[in-house]
């Protein structure tokens, strides 16, 4: 009986012995919860061009030129001018455009802004969209029409008062019609003419108006050295120099940038566009 006794409390010690080893059906730690997968990182919302801060009285500000006692950099642009009358000379086969420059700028690894107006556009779309989106370009406004904002600017008609805002807006449209999707916020007047009342109605429209502090006198020159000289005298660090890329108007442009890049370059100088000369100057927004 005790023999007994005692393996029954042997057999108790064992079970309870296994049981705390786990050979029974002993409680299972919980699973841990499912993670939900990392979020991709958001991508940066791309940076505004950098523009210039009102002027007095919140006119649209004007640019001439960028920081003198910088780096020595000098921001070439080329005004792709032409009117609406101008599309039957442009279909009897005048050329108010000029591949042959861009391709040179190209080949020179030049940056430049091109100031096209909208007809512009209209008239040679896959040539604006090809500028337009290459890295080495940016595309700013030169009004729709090329009609003047003042009275008196080179015989060149006038656009009211009231209208100025929507040529303005109308050459934006057109670049977006021929898939131009970053327009800068820049705006050459025709002709380089403006008043005060010109500034005052273009100032809800947010642009920078954009001069100029070097006149290559490419409009209607033949003579290509002569221009060039006048653009190597008059450049200075942070400097905007005015050409042309209307062909029929300004003949000789291309052959001046084969002279003036190498000798530029030579001096020091160093191309930008014109968004860099506005982000590195005082007063930008």
């Amino acid at each position: 009986m005790i023999t007994l006794v005692r393996r029954a409390a042997a057999l108790g010690v064992l079970g309870a012995a296994l049981a705390a080893c786990g050979t029974t059906d002993a409680p299972r730690a919980p699973r841990p919860a499912a993670t939900a997968p990392a979020a991709a990182p958001a991508e940066p919302a791309p940076s505004l061009p950098p523009t210039l801060a009102p002027g007095p009285a919140g006119l649209t500000p004007v640019f001439e030129h960028g920081p003198r006692a910088r780096q020595k950099t000098v921001a070439l642009t080329f005004d792709a001018d032409m009117t609406a009358d101008q599309g039957p000379r442009a279909a009897a086969g005048e050329r108010f455009d000029n591949p042959r420059l861009i391709a040179t700028l190209r080949k020179l690894k030049v940056p430049a802004t091109v100031f096209m107006t909208g007809r512009w556009a209209e008239e040679y779309p896959d040539e604006a969209r090809s500028i337009g989106r290459d890295p080495g370009f940016e595309i700013a406004n030169h009004s729709y029409s090329h009609h003047a904002y003042t009275d008196d600017c080179y015989d060149l008609p006038t656009v009211p008062k009231e209208r100025m805002r929507s040529d303005v807006e109308r050459a934006y449209a057109a670049f977006e019609k021929a898939g131009v999707r970053n327009a800068m916020p820049y705006f050459r007047f025709p002709g380089g003419c403006y008043d005060e009342a010109a500034l005052k109605e273009l100032t809800t429209t947010g642009v920078t108006a954009v001069q100029w502090d070097v006149v290559s006198g490419d409009a209607f020159a033949t003579d290509a050295d002569a221009v060039a000289r006048q653009v190597l005298d008059g450049v200075r660090p942070g400097s905007v120099v005015v050409m042309h890329c209307t062909l029929s108007a300004a003949p000789v442009t291309e052959e001046v940038v084969r002279t003036v890049v190498p000798e530029l370059r030579r001096r020091g100088y160093r191309f930008v566009k014109v968004s860099e000369l506005i982000g590195a100057s005082d007063g930008r927004r």
